[in-house]
């Protein structure tokens, strides 16, 4: 078979197109339109005539037609080259463009590592390979703080169109990027054998997986955790550290399955309005506090992980410990500004009973009708000091 001898214009043809990822023929008609746009311009023909451009692949020239028949000025491909040089750099950017959207048009609502690039106001400009996404405000991770070339994992929600044009938008507070993290991380889950059934997260505090088995023989929650938990810590280290990743068995038993997701609280009984959706839930005292958890999140997780409303009481009536302590903090602060307040009295009476005492010898048999009157202002105090003791 003979050679292929390829023109300068053919490999320089197929370097574009296989370094911008787009394919050859889009370049080739991005040229022929260039090449009819500078016809037009630089001899205003009739935008009604029908002219098309014979363009060789493998040699490059260009002929413009006019009704089948050749028109081409002479030198025009020098011209035209020095005219459409803009018009096909531009169009191939834009081709360029396209292709990278169609590529990570499959991609949306899988994870993807990065490099953050800059600062953009609120937002997040970051590299993700062949492009740049942005990361707004609303999709960033309260507890984290970013930095320039700092890598991550975001994870891809979508292509959005904006005053720029299209976008593609990553985020690091979606559940998703739990979900793909536990994919990366447990081949288990990657091969279906355990599926992450429902999923709540609140980014930078916790965040709740109900997970389950679809092979017999498999322990889905072993298999999340991992030996000594380094797999659940992998997914940890990714979110930053600080995030708790609690991770609980899926069951039908909608009663159970409200015990495990208020987690790490036991020893709870449910009672359930299959009408109303709601789920009554009582506590022993001193696991008041972790069924709950900080400002309310451990019970707010277990409410969206289970799609139920969630109403919580202790067994026996008593408030939780954060509760206790904040009142026991009021009281201590009463007593101290009681305590306070009765000795400023005292100073008061002291100097008109030393000039008694000193202006008269029969003033002094009266200063102690001046105790008393003491003793009258300290009493009550210290009586309310009782009450609030008591």
């Amino acid at each position: 078979m003979p050679a292929v001898v390829r023109s300068e214009f053919s490999l320089a043809l197929n370097q574009v197109a296989t370094e911008r990822g787009i394919d050859p023929n889009v370049v080739m008609e991005t040229i022929r339109a260039a090449i009819l746009a500078a016809y037009r311009k630089d001899y205003g023909t009739d935008d009604l005539i029908t002219l098309t451009v014979d363009l060789n692949s493998d040699t490059g020239e260009a002929r413009v037609l006019q009704d089948g028949k050749d028109v081409t000025p002479p030198g025009f491909g020098r011209i035209a080259a020095q005219t459409a040089k803009q018009v096909i750099l531009q169009r191939i950017r834009e081709a360029e463009k396209q292709a990278v959207l169609s590529d990570y048009q499959g991609k949306v609502g899988g994870i993807a590592p990065g490099m953050i690039l800059r600062f953009d106001g609120p937002n997040v400009i970051v590299d993700i390979g062949r492009t740049q996404a942005v990361m707004p405000n609303q999709e960033q991770n309260p507890a984290e703080r970013y930095y320039l070339n700092q890598r991550l994992t975001f994870y891809i929600e979508g292509i959005r169109e904006t005053m720029r044009g299209n976008e593609i938008i990553v985020s690091r507070a979606h559940k998703g990027l739990v979900e793909g993290l536990f994919a990366r991380e447990v081949p288990e889950v990657a091969q279906k054998s355990v599926e992450l059934r429902v999923v709540a997260r609140e980014a930078g505090n916790r965040t709740k997986v109900a997970v389950y088995s679809t092979a017999p023989g498999v322990d889905p929650v072993g298999s999340c955790v991992g030996q000594k938990g380094v797999r659940v810590q992998a997914v940890i280290n990714e979110l930053g550290g600080n995030e708790k990743v609690d991770i609980i068995q899926w069951s039908d038993d909608m009663k159970q399955f409200i015990m495990a997701s208020l987690a790490p609280a036991k020893d709870m009984e449910v009672t359930l309005d299959e009408k109303k959706q709601v789920a009554s839930v009582l506590v022993p005292d001193d696991q008041l506090s972790l069924a709950i958890g900080r400002d309310g999140g451990n019970v707010r997780l277990a409410a969206k992980l289970t799609g139920w409303k969630i109403d919580i009481k202790g067994k026996g009536g008593s408030v939780p410990v954060a509760e206790e302590s904040s009142q026991g903090e009021t009281a201590a602060t009463e007593e101290k500004s009681v305590a306070e307040e009765a000795p400023a009295e005292a100073p008061e009476l002291a100097p008109e009973v030393a000039k008694e005492v000193v202006a008269d010898a029969a003033a002094a048999e009266e200063a102690p009708e001046v105790a008393p009157s003491e003793s009258t202002t300290t009493e009550p105090v210290q009586a309310s000091t009782d009450t609030k003791e008591s």
